[in-house]
């Protein structure tokens, strides 16, 4: 196994994450970890074109939409790990010399950091509204109160 940059691994996170871009760099294409983050992504994208074009009323939207968020979510952790795991546990794993990795390794964690927890706050809002307002409906529509009645009687 050739040397692997543990700046550069960490940006892949960031960029291609939601892809496994950084697995498929630090353990190949046969990683099946790296393939696992390719279906929730793309249905997470079916999930937003479906918002976009049918509107936030979509039950499929709601449901897929989320996945996109809690995989990009999961990238930029693996980012923040992959950036702040130090030289030498890195050079025992990946085979590169212990050396410093700048201030590069350090600007992908901040920016994991910010564009992970924006991810992860959004699907969680996002996912738990729209599950609520979909187990209200019934119930207000079941529980409506009767229109009142319009009495042609005028109280004197």
């Amino acid at each position: 196994m050739r040397p692997r940059s543990r700046t550069l691994a960490a940006w892949l996170a960031v960029l291609g994450g939601a892809l496994g871009a950084h697995r498929f760099y630090l353990h190949g294409l046969r990683d099946p970890l790296g393939w696992l983050f390719v279906p929730p992504t793309l249905a997470g994208l079916v999930g937003a074109w479906r918002l976009q074009n049918l509107g936030q009323d979509d039950r499929y939207a709601w449901a897929l939409l989320p996945l996109l968020g809690l995989t990009i979510a999961a990238a930029m952790l693996a980012a923040i790990v992959i950036a702040l795991t130090s030289e030498e546990r890195w050079a025992l794993r990946f085979g590169q010399p212990p050396r410093r990795a700048g201030w590069a390794a350090v600007i992908a964690a901040i920016v994991a950091l910010l564009i992970g927890a924006t991810a992860l706050m959004s699907a969680l809002a996002y996912g738990i509204e729209r599950f609520f307002e979909w187990q209200l409906k019934p119930a207000q529509t079941a529980s409506a109160p009767a229109p009142p009645q319009v009495s042609s009687h005028r109280p004197t």
